[in-house]
């Protein structure tokens, strides 16, 4: 199927890539790709198999094309963070797990620290099963927070739940735990005045949290369970603040900021079921939202190759006008680029369930 609004550019061979994370630094633009695993010759294909003593892809952008420069070390590569505090430029790197099978979730996740030349080690973080960083700011103040934890039996003992980081000059400290059983994604912004942060789950809810000054708390339910991730966007004509949540199953849904009751309500449900990752891209011609999905089934029989979304805001609901094909899709990311915003979409999956799979670069047109 060719894709109206995605022409495709260039394919990036990775091995399980959970992410895409641009850099800007020292003069260069990078693209970081985290990698969940490597396939075993003579084992048969499991999505949560595969060798886990993996490297984070460091690619250098020339034009709107992307060429191998550099590595990391960073096993079971889940997610990549970039972010700046003053003159200081970070990658944080997400680890859910290390080794081949039995499999370790309590590994390390590290923050890295431009040199002027590369990134080195900056600050060890004990986790389990990291699922995602996130940096953002509240009152000038520089926070960190790292989605983690999997709730599955062998684990119960020793889950984690969710954390907050706070930079205090010269490193990240513990400031605030966040109830979780299988994190997954945060997404932090602004409505009505206040400070959001909103916490995706798969086994528990999925909850927006607001800051009170001091801490943050417990604001509504966003999903009862599933959650994968949050895209915002506010309507040009009205002003009005949108929040969609991806779930898995069929749970994804437009929520609409509601100025009275300062709350999110049900606008429009997002049928389907997949959801991964949302992106939001914005043209001279309107505002879309693209839709990544991962795979539906179970792991132990999942479905990779799927269709993902392009939807059109029309003013009052999300239309779906263009669909791209995916292999257990897991990010999207938007790129300025003079010719037309760029979109790097990355694949974990092969169609079938190997971890050595290319993710996508295309150019949106609209």
């Amino acid at each position: 199927m060719t894709s109206t609004y995605l022409t495709p550019i260039q394919t990036i061979p990775a091995s399980g890539a959970r992410a895409a994370q641009p850099i800007r630094v020292g003069g260069l633009e990078l693209l970081a790709i985290p990698q969940l695993a490597y396939d075993i010759p003579g084992r048969a294909a499991h999505m949560n198999g595969g060798d886990s003593e993996t490297e984070l892809l460091l690619l250098r952008r020339f034009g709107d094309r992307f060429e191998p420069w550099g590595a990391l070390p960073a096993p079971g590569g889940e997610d990549a963070e970039f972010f700046t505090i003053g003159g200081r430029a970070f990658l944080a790197v997400a680890s859910i797990r290390g080794g081949a099978g039995p499999y370790d979730f309590t590994v390390a996740s590290m923050v890295h620290e431009w040199d002027g030349a590369r990134f080195v080690p900056f600050q060890a973080f004990d986790a389990f099963a990291a699922k995602q960083w996130r940096h953002f700011t509240v009152e000038g103040r520089h926070f960190l927070a790292l989605a983690q934890g999997v709730a599955v039996p062998e684990t119960a003992d020793r889950n984690r739940p969710s954390v907050i980081y706070v930079w205090d000059g010269t490193r990240f400290v513990h400031f605030q735990d966040i109830p979780s059983q299988w994190a997954y994604n945060w997404r932090a912004f602004t409505v009505g005045g206040h400070t959001m942060l909103a916490h995706a789950d798969h086994a528990g809810p999925s909850v927006l949290y607001r800051w009170d000054g001091a801490r943050f708390v417990a604001h509504q339910e966003l999903a009862s369970a599933r959650g994968r991730a949050f895209a915002t966007f506010t309507d040009p004509g009205d002003g009005v603040t949108y929040l969609a949540v991806a779930c898995i199953d069929d749970g994804s849904q437009l929520l609409r900021w509601d100025p009275a009751g300062e709350r999110f309500v049900e606008h429009q449900k997002l049928t389907g079921a997949g959801a991964r990752e949302l992106a939001v891209v914005r043209t001279d011609r309107g505002l879309y939202l693209i839709r990544v999905n991962f795979i539906v089934g179970t792991p132990a029989d999942p479905t990779a190759a799927l269709m993902s979304q392009v939807y059109w805001w029309d003013g009052d609901r999300l239309d779906v006008v263009d669909e791209f094909p995916t292999t257990g899709g897991t990010d999207a990311v938007v790129l300025d680029s003079p010719s037309g915003p760029l979109i790097v979409q990355t694949n974990a999956l092969a169609a079938d369930l190997r971890f050595a799979a290319e993710s996508r670069v295309y150019r949106f047109t609209d």
